[in-house]
């Protein structure tokens, strides 16, 4: 393993290569990674960087999204199978034509998207922007939300919208079980229950703090001394645990009772020797058909645009 980790810290450092991971990665390529961070702050750092190569360590969309902001850089990641449940629940034509169907409409599109459908959007969003990016448009816009039905019913909740959504979900937030989380709180009936917004609308019913993977994190940092049951993909707990040793993270569990925590399986795709190869060989490389991506970088520049206006 210590073979393993030098050996891709070297082929970083001779191809002059940065590692972005996301907090839903194993604990291990977390560590090795230069910047760890949630989907917003992987697409800030891809924009910013000045490495010859970027390694997404995540789902094929975020690295479309890099290669998308650096059409020169070379963008590879580990395993080119690692997609994204929410992403191919919006497949582009028939979400072309569901704007069709609502002419004059704002489309607002998540980050969890492919390229193909951030050509078709006005603006991205994050969790950790949507709200914000949102209510940055007159109360009475007339808007389109997709693809995940879940995130975009609690956005028209706190803004007092009505935005038309598109039906689609991330097999992992759907999966969460609110009788266990129940069960888990008579368990621990201190324990304060985060909940990610991509959550079912009966979770974060139950929820005490709801917010963005990066907002849920900074939550559990300022308050050690709770105890917390985590309603998001499990790869979160690591840098939880790592910044908070002492404080107890219990993961939500999902509907089947075989399994005590909630992983993308997408994400576990990555491994510590897919990234190894991916260095030495410069591949799987991530491409996007450059009429797409003239498209796409517009509403992705809006949202970095506005998140920064806003501080985010």
């Amino acid at each position: 393993m210590n073979n393993l980790i030098e050996s891709i810290k070297q082929l970083k450092k001779e191809k002059n290569a940065i590692i972005l991971g996301h907090y839903y990665q194993k604990g291990e390529i977390q560590d090795i990674a230069d910047y760890v961070g949630d989907s917003l702050a992987l697409a800030q750092w891809a924009a910013k960087t000045d490495a010859n190569i970027i390694v997404i360590c995540g789902v094929h969309f975020m690295g479309e999204t890099a290669k998308i902001l650096c059409p020169n850089k070379k963008v590879l990641v580990p395993d080119l199978n690692a997609g994204c449940s929410l992403a191919d629940s919006c497949p582009a034509d028939k979400f072309e034509s569901f704007i069709k169907e609502h002419p004059g409409y704002t489309v607002i599109s998540y980050v969890n998207t492919s390229a193909a459908v951030k050509a078709l959007t006005d603006v991205v969003v994050t969790s950790t922007n949507a709200k914000q990016i949102v209510e940055s448009f007159p109360k009475d816009e007339k808007i389109i939300f997709g693809p995940d039905r879940n995130l975009g019913n609690y956005i028209n909740s706190i803004t007092n919208r009505s935005m038309v959504l598109w039906d689609g979900a991330c097999h992992v937030h759907e999966q969460f079980s609110v009788e266990k989380i129940v069960e888990l709180k008579l368990k621990y009936p201190d324990a304060i229950v985060l909940a990610h917004p991509e959550c079912k609308g009966a979770v974060l019913k139950i929820a005490d703090v709801i917010g963005s993977t990066a907002a849920l994190l900074k939550y559990a940092v300022s308050h050690p001394q709770n105890e917390y049951i985590v309603a998001t993909e499990s790869g979160i707990l690591h840098e939880m645990q790592k910044k908070c040793p002492d404080t107890l993270f219990i993961p939500a569990p999902p509907n089947d009772s075989t399994c005590a925590c909630n992983e993308c399986s997408f994400m576990r795709l990555n491994t510590l020797e897919k990234l190894y190869e991916c260095l030495k060989n410069e591949s799987p490389e991530i491409t996007v058909d450059p009429v797409i991506s003239a498209k796409a970088v517009k509403p992705i520049k809006r949202m970095l645009e506005i998140s920064a206006q806003l501080g985010l």
